[in-house]
Formats: structure tokens, C-alpha cells, sequence
């Protein structure tokens, strides 16, 4: 298997731990419906024991998980192991989401691992200073959130997100820069992908909107609008 290859500008669905089973299939559905009628990448993070049913139920959608171990095929009780993610159709991880986050040893040694399995890392960062670090690790996409502002639908200003997307890339400038933090209207993903981001997305903002279905549809249109413009420019 080869590493997936991203497309700017993106999506990323990341539902957490708000759906799983059939709640989180009907919204992957979706999702992947709508990446292939606009020939758009999705991320769509999934728990673990829906990894394989999503999997399968769709086309297009980039399958990630939110967190995995540099575990080797071996002895290694209760830790999440690459070679069983990739099996059953994972593509991509989370490393260092605020709400799991790992040393810096750690965090090298589960790179590596995703490397060698041909999986796409999301590496997240709650900071400037640290984003610059993380990014010297050269992972595939930077999340740059600050921490305060994650589910709280209060998205990052527009000149952190400038800030951050060119920190990143002046460190690493083959690493994609997703900008998500708050996102819960199509102003905010606009936003978000005019800051000079590679992608967008939301957890909060979708999953907990009065209509998912249609909100997702409203977010990833958006992006598609803008990603018109820009070619235009």
C-alpha cells in the first residue's frame, strides 16, 4: 500500500467520540458522497471498532483514526497497533490531539512506525513555538489549534491562522496546514482556507448542529466554492 496522496484544499470530519456505529456510518456516508461529487479529499476520523465497517461502506473518505502506538508486531497488551489499523483500511492518524497527547519521544517513535506503514500523520499543535517543533518532524498535515478555543465554536483569529500556516512552512513546506479549531459555519471555513490553510474541518460545529447531514454538505460546498475561486485567481 501507498501513502494517500492529499489534495489541497481538504475536509476533515472528526466526530471524536460523539458518533460511532451507526450514527458515525450515516455521517461517513455522507461524507463520502460528497468527496466524490466534488473530487474533494475527506478525512473522516472514526473509533477504532468502526474503522473496518466504515472502511468498507465507502469510496472515497480517508480513513484515519484519532491516536495510534509505535507498537511492533509482538507482545504489547492494550496499545493500538499500525500494521492492524492498516488491514482493515486506515489510511491516516491524529498524533497529539490536546485531548490525547504524547511526549516528544513518543511522538518520533509512532512517526517512524506511520511511516513505514504507509499512513498519513495529522500531527496537532496547541501553539506557535510548538508548531514550528513539531513541524521539523516533517509529519503530512499540522493541526495548529489553541487549546482554549477546541468545541468551543470560537474559531482561531485570522492572524494566528497566518501566523501558524506560515510557521509550519517555513520549517516544512511539503507539510499541509489544517486549520480547524472552532469552525461551526461556512464563514469559518471560508475563513479558514483563505488564511492560506491547505484544509479545514470540524468536530463540534457538525456533529452537533441541528441538521449534521446538511451542515457537512453546507462546509464541504464552501470549500469547494473557495477552491474555484482560487483557481480562477
Amino acid at each position: 500500500m501507498a501513502k494517500r496522496t492529499i489534495r489541497a484544499p481538504f475536509f476533515c470530519v472528526n466526530p471524536k467520540a460523539y458518533l460511532y456505529g451507526e450514527e458515525a456510518l450515516k455521517l461517513a456516508e455522507k461524507a463520502d458522497e460528497l468527496a466524490g461529487k466534488y473530487d474533494l479529499d475527506i478525512f473522516f476520523t472514526v473509533q477504532y471498532v468502526d474503522a473496518y465497517r466504515i472502511a468498507q461502506a465507502t469510496n472515497h473518505l480517508i480513513i484515519t483514526v484519532q491516536h495510534m502506538d509505535g507498537l511492533v508486531v509482538g507482545p504489547g497488551m492494550g496499545y493500538i497497533l499500525p500494521e492492524g489499523l492498516v488491514e482493515v483500511g486506515v489510511q491516516a492518524t491524529f498524533l497529539n490531539h490536546a485531548e490525547h497527547p504524547v511526549g516528544v519521544n513518543q511522538l518520533v517513535n509512532i512517526m517512524k512506525r506511520a511511516e513505514e506503514q504507509d499512513i498519513l500523520v495529522i500531527a496537532c499543535a496547541d501553539s506557535i513555538a510548538e508548531a514550528k517543533a513539531i513541524a521539523l518532524l516533517k509529519p503530512d498535515v499540522m493541526v495548529c489549534e489553541p487549546t482554549e478555543l477546541i468545541g468551543t465554536g470560537t474559531v482561531s483569529d485570522l492572524s494566528y491562522m497566518k501566523q501558524t500556516n506560515q510557521a509550519v512552512k517555513s520549517v516544512s513546506p511539503s507539510t499541509f496546514v489544517l486549520q480547524a479549531a472552532g469552525i461551526s459555519t461556512v464563514a469559518d471555513v471560508r475563513q479558514a482556507i483563505e488564511s492560506g490553510a491547505d484544509g479545514t474541518g470540524g468536530t463540534s460545529g457538525i456533529v452537533c448542529a441541528q441538521d449534521p447531514l446538511k451542515t457537512l454538505e453546507e462546509m464541504v460546498e464552501e470549500v469547494v466554492k473557495v477552491r474555484a475561486e482560487l483557481k480562477e485567481l
